[in-house]
């Protein structure tokens, strides 16, 4: 049996959870998610207490046991706390900002590169850092990697766009003639 899809989800206060036939629907003080379900995986509430049970002891039941249990959970937490992701620009001369619904990297090209926020998406800049939130782990998780992708660090100098917690591994450069 799953590990984690055996855990039950408790629900945190303000949180609301409605199981349908092919959706659940969470709302939250932070907004509201919908969530698909899958056929083999079968969800029971008592009280404040989600179980998330398998139908049959097939693989694909076995295979989305854990996996369903998670991103219910993950749609528990966003709604109640959201999620935020941080990256740093790092290197001389390159900055960021936003204006409205629209980021603006300048890092090393001959052109800013404009990047449009997805509208359940809140960007804020402070100095070189950029806070990214939003109550979808997924999506925020995923628009933070495609700015990374604009500029990725490189090994020698540490410059590009990287996570605030992220280590980059160091090379050392070319040595004089001897």
């Amino acid at each position: 049996m799953s590990r984690i899809g055996k855990k039950p989800i408790k629900l945190p206060k303000g949180v609301e959870v409605k199981i349908e036939n092919s959706q659940i629907l969470v709302k939250g003080p932070k907004g509201e998610l919908v969530l698909t379900t899958h056929p083999k995986i079968s969800y029971r509430q008592e009280g404040d207490v989600i179980f998330v049970e398998r139908v049959d002891d097939t693989r694909v039941a076995r295979e989305q046991h854990g996996l369903r249990r998670t991103l219910l959970n993950n749609a528990i937490v966003g709604v109640s706390e959201g999620y935020k992701k941080t990256l740093e620009v790092v290197g001389v001369g390159y900055k960021v900002a936003v204006s409205g619904n629209t980021v603006e990297l300048n890092v090393g090209y001959s052109h800013p590169v404009k990047m449009e926020l997805p509208k359940e998406i809140k960007a804020e800049v402070d100095g070189n850092k950029l806070t990214l939130s939003g109550i979808n782990k997924e999506m925020v998780g995923e628009y933070a990697a495609k700015i990374r992708r604009v500029r990725p660090p490189e090994p020698y100098k540490g410059k590009g766009i990287k996570y605030i917690d992220e280590q980059i591994r160091r090379k050392a450069g070319k040595t004089g003639k001897k």
